[in-house]
């Protein structure tokens, strides 16, 4: 128990008539929207400029696509296990397409003939480096 009186837990008069103002004269707020009520311009403008959830991201990378590349034979090396795997573009272009990016199709082609598999996750495949012919 405290010895403090109760009044420190009462308003004082002038926070009393504060708040009975407020009672009588709430502010105006705001009602909300029901279903029935439009929605307001801002609302249709953000969900049409929207980018979907599952929409995906566009590849804006300074990654050369197949079509770019000047050369006709494309190799790929394994810092790790120093394999050399050559492709002509033509095959590259019919097996992967011409939009494929030069990176993921030498990375995908050192890791269907990976001999380095030690069944860990990080240290698994090969590690491409990317030559030019």
């Amino acid at each position: 128990m405290s010895d403090r009186p109760a009044s420190w837990r009462m308003p004082t008069p002038k926070q009393m008539e504060k708040l009975a103002k407020t009672m009588v004269n709430p502010p105006a707020k705001e009602s909300p929207r029901g279903p029935q009520d439009p929605m307001p311009e801002e609302y249709w403008r953000s969900v049409l400029n929207d980018v979907p959830a599952d929409a995906k991201p566009v590849a804006r990378s300074a990654a050369p696509r197949l079509s770019d590349l000047p050369q006709h034979v494309l190799r790929v090396s394994c810092r790790r296990c120093e394999r050399i795997v050559e492709i002509q573009k033509a095959d590259a272009v019919r097996l992967y397409g011409q939009h494929a990016i030069w990176k993921e199709v030498g990375q995908r082609l050192l890791n269907n003939t990976c001999q380095s598999r030690t069944g860990r996750y990080e240290e698994d495949g090969c590690w491409p480096a990317f030559e030019p012919v």
